[in-house]
């Protein structure tokens, strides 16, 4: 990487670490630093909430995710427009009324401090997991790509986001996710202008629309009902609205951003903003992903986007088989380059028999690439096995960010990364954010120290940033990747957005469900989850993981009316939902 872009990565990162810790140096009591001073605008809170969600994960794994498989996943956010519309009509008012710190906090007078605790709890555990992987997955990747250890990349991220968290708390994180966004999108489009400018001189936009069209790259949407497939309309428009409901209604981290709007309509307009701007963000980056699907068809791709595990087996007894695959890829590309200029020419004659022998003289191209690929794994796989470690061979993680580094000129590789960068802090230094405030009012000041001045509180939550950015750095240098960074974390909080959402649809909707019936509720539909997630995982059953947000939502509602019913969980009842 040139000096240049060295230059535009740490001085874009220091201007935005800068900014935040300058517009925030007055934050001196617990309110203000755990909820600001909710005087944020409308269009602050839309970026920061799209920023608080957009980790570093997005733009380096969803561009991968179009690499392979296409728009398919833009399904995924289909049901998020959705969300928004219910939160801001029935949620939001109910949390302004009370104002509450946390989401739980309302937990308690709808039913009782076990309750409170325990959804709490549940947060605690799936945030804590998920902070660890946003700080690992861009680390294990820059610091490939970089050159730079695994441990000094995490730590860098860690301690850089750690430190404008703990100075200026829930306004820091939001003010400078602000600036994170402007860049994050900024730096997007800037990379997708250069991908479709890097295609060969004879091959305009719309020969690659129409390369990628004819290769199935563009298809949307999938009206296939199957359970176990992650992306058709059915798991996103059901599993994932109610993922959104949770991840938005419910988890601190976003609850906190729009609690420090002004007033409630600044709140509605920065979550309906984020609603209507985040699926076009996503087409976007997924967009960015095909074009440079396109570009690879014309440009030999490596054999192997993740170079480390090159190197590895490089240095093993089976860098002959590698180099003998690396000459058939260079062969095959030679092909699929051909294949894709006959595809231009034959649509730009129209002549429909000419189309289609030249798009399948092109898929047979792709497909014998992508079998000698697959052959590369397994001497990842294999080389890995015989140093008796598991590696990940699947490396569509790689894919952005190797062309980012080999194709994108000086200065703007820097800004990419400074974007990737920028992600990696924003979301993190909001779930740190939300975990210190979550354990601070619904565990530390309601159960375990009462009755303490402000400062003391003030000091605590600091503390208690700092603890959890330790835990998320030990979590992060211990961790392992999944098959795709960004299914991680929908994995991840998906085994327990379902039940959280479940309680709080309770405490909205049924006035006539007690404490104890919803507590024994979510307990067991809890455990039915994690179990259902293990025979999953174990292929005993088949059941993509967004089904896991509705099935455990729908069963903790069903449950605790159940026991209520029963008439032997009787509790403490609450008003319900007052919008």
């Amino acid at each position: 990487m040139s000096t240049i872009d060295w230059m535009v990565m740490i001085g874009t990162l220091t201007a935005i670490v800068s900014y935040g810790v300058i517009k925030t140096r007055s934050v001196d009591n617990v309110k203000s630093y755990l909820l600001g001073d909710r005087d944020l605008k409308w269009w602050t809170i839309g970026l920061s909430v799209m920023a608080t969600q957009a980790s570093a994960i997005t733009f380096l794994s969803t561009p991968g995710q179009a690499y392979d498989s296409g728009l398919g996943f833009a399904q995924f956010y289909f049901g998020l427009p959705i969300a928004m519309v219910v939160l801001c009509v029935f949620v939001l008012p109910i949390y302004y009324r009370l104002k509450v710190y946390t989401a739980y906090e309302y937990l308690e007078g709808r039913f009782d401090l076990k309750v409170r605790t325990l959804t709490a709890l549940l947060f605690l555990i799936q945030r804590g997991l998920a902070a660890g992987i946003t700080i690992y997955a861009p680390a294990i990747i820059m610091s490939s790509i970089l050159g730079w250890s695994l441990n000094l990349t995490i730590f860098l991220i860690g301690i850089v986001v750690i430190f404008y968290t703990v100075m200026g708390g829930t306004k820091a994180v939001s003010v400078t996710q602000k600036q994170q966004m402007i860049i994050i999108l900024l730096g997007m489009i800037a990379a997708g202008v250069v991908v479709v400018t890097k295609l060969p001189a004879e091959i305009g936009f719309n020969d690659a629309l129409n390369i990628a069209g004819n290769l199935g790259k563009l298809e949307v949407i999938d009206f296939n009902f199957d359970l176990n497939d992650r992306y058709n309309i059915w798991s996103a428009m059901l599993g994932g609205t109610f993922l959104f409901l949770s991840y938005f209604g419910t988890d601190q981290s976003q609850v906190q951003r729009y609690l420090s709007g002004k007033s409630l309509t600044e709140s509605r307009l920065g979550l309906l903003f984020n609603g209507l701007l985040k699926v076009p963000m996503q087409f976007l980056v997924l967009f960015i992903g095909i074009m440079v699907f396109v570009f690879f068809l014309f440009v030999a791709p490596p054999v192997h986007f993740n170079n480390a595990n090159l190197d590895h087996v490089r240095e093993s007894a089976y860098a002959p088989q590698l180099v003998e695959l690396e000459s058939e890829n260079e062969l095959i590309s030679v092909r699929t380059n051909a294949a894709a200029r006959s595809l231009v020419q034959a649509i730009k004659t129209d002549e429909p028999g000419r189309v289609a022998t030249a798009k399948q003289t092109l898929q047979e191209a792709v497909d014998a690439r992508k079998l000698v690929a697959s052959r590369v794994d397994e001497l990842v796989t294999q080389e890995a096995k015989d140093r008796g470690i598991d590696a990940i061979s699947e490396d569509r993680d790689y894919v952005f960010i190797t062309f980012v580094i080999n194709y994108l000129p000086v200065g703007l590789v820097g800004l990419l990364l400074a974007v990737i960068f920028s992600a990696a802090m924003s979301s993190t230094s909001s779930e740190l954010n939300a975990l210190a405030t979550t354990t601070m009012v619904d565990i530390y000041r309601r159960s375990i120290v009462k009755d303490r001045d402000d400062q003391h509180y003030l000091r605590m939550s600091k503390y208690l940033t700092i603890g959890w950015g330790c835990v998320a750095l030990l979590f992060a240098t211990t961790a392992n990747l999944f098959d795709n960074l960004i299914q991680a974390v929908n994995i991840i909080g998906s085994l327990f957005y379902g039940v959280i959402l479940g309680v709080f649809a309770v405490a909205f909707f049924f006035k006539s469900v007690g404490s104890r019936a919803v507590l024994n509720a979510a307990i067991i539909v809890q455990i039915l989850v994690g179990i259902t997630f293990t025979l999953s995982y174990f292929e005993v059953i088949d059941l993509a993981y967004l089904w896991l947000n509705l099935i455990g939502c729908v069963l903790t509602i069903l449950i605790a009316l159940l026991l209520e019913n029963s008439g032997v969980n009787d509790g403490p009842r609450g008003d319900v939902l007052d919008a």
